[in-house]
Formats: C-alpha cells, sequence, structure tokens
C-alpha cells in the first residue's frame, strides 16, 4: 500500500514537471507585417474590431489559435485575435529600459546612439548576450538582457 501511494506522488510530480516546462517552451513570438493590424474581440472577420495596431514589425506573443486566427498579447497586456496574413515570424523586440547602441558587441567598444525604453528594434542578428539591432538611422549592438519578444 505504502509503494503504491508513492508511486502516485511520484507520477503526479512528474507529471506536474512535465506539463509546466512543455507550456513555457510554447511561447511563440511574431510580429506584425503592415503599419496598420486589425485586432479583433474574435477569431472571423465578422468580429468586430477591438483596436488598431499602427506599427511595423511590432512583436507580439500568440496565446491561442484557431485556424487562420492567432490570438495575440503584447507588451502592455493588450490581446485579440489577428489573422495569420498580417503576421511574421519574429524579427523585433522592444527594450524594457533605456540601453545603449554599441558599434561592437562590447561595453569597451564605441556607443553610437541611447536606445530609450519601449523602442522596438529590428534584429539583424544575435550572437551570445548581444544583438546586431537597427532602428531608425542607427546599426549596432544591444545586451539582450531586459528586453520583450524573442531572439532565437
Amino acid at each position: 500500500m505504502f509503494k503504491l501511494i508513492n508511486f502516485k506522488k511520484n507520477l503526479i510530480i512528474i507529471f506536474s514537471l512535465f506539463f509546466f516546462s512543455v507550456s513555457s517552451a510554447e511561447d511563440v513570438f511574431l510580429s506584425l507585417k503592415k503599419n496598420k493590424v486589425n485586432v479583433r474581440y474574435g477569431p472571423s472577420f465578422d468580429s468586430p474590431i477591438k483596436f488598431i495596431y499602427k506599427k511595423v514589425n511590432l512583436p507580439i506573443k500568440q496565446i491561442d489559435k484557431k485556424e487562420n486566427w492567432r490570438r495575440i498579447i503584447d507588451i502592455k497586456n493588450n490581446s485579440g485575435w489577428i489573422h495569420w496574413s498580417q503576421l511574421k515570424p519574429t524579427n523585433s523586440i522592444i527594450s524594457l529600459n533605456d540601453k545603449i547602441l554599441f558599434k561592437y558587441p562590447s561595453i569597451f567598444s564605441r556607443p553610437l546612439a541611447n536606445i530609450r525604453k519601449g523602442r522596438v528594434l529590428v534584429l539583424q542578428k544575435c550572437e551570445k548576450k548581444w544583438c546586431k539591432i537597427k532602428t531608425d538611422k542607427f546599426k549596432g549592438w544591444i545586451k539582450t538582457d531586459n528586453i520583450w519578444g524573442s531572439i532565437n
């Protein structure tokens, strides 16, 4: 009897660990394909528009999907449904605090610009804890700590 109870406890613990590790690994980040993207209350063109994004490359997180629709959440916890045709694989991040843009991936290289918190940064490539980004007229490297989005 005692061995059976321990087996059940171990099975529940293993199942819980597997479930929680799988759910956190499923974070899918996407970016907006256009400068104007409608976000709807439901997964249908008949569903009313909830709000409109007006920022190309804005990174968003997919939290659900239904056929050709993706339920998303943004950095400010706004959520809704977007048709997949308005989305692309993630190519951008948002800085969660002010950062310095460097010429090379080192804090000892020349600083190029100050990047303000909340700025959308288009990714070019990432190496270790640094990403080469582009924003307006600047290109350079930032550290990847305190960002929102995926750097895969």
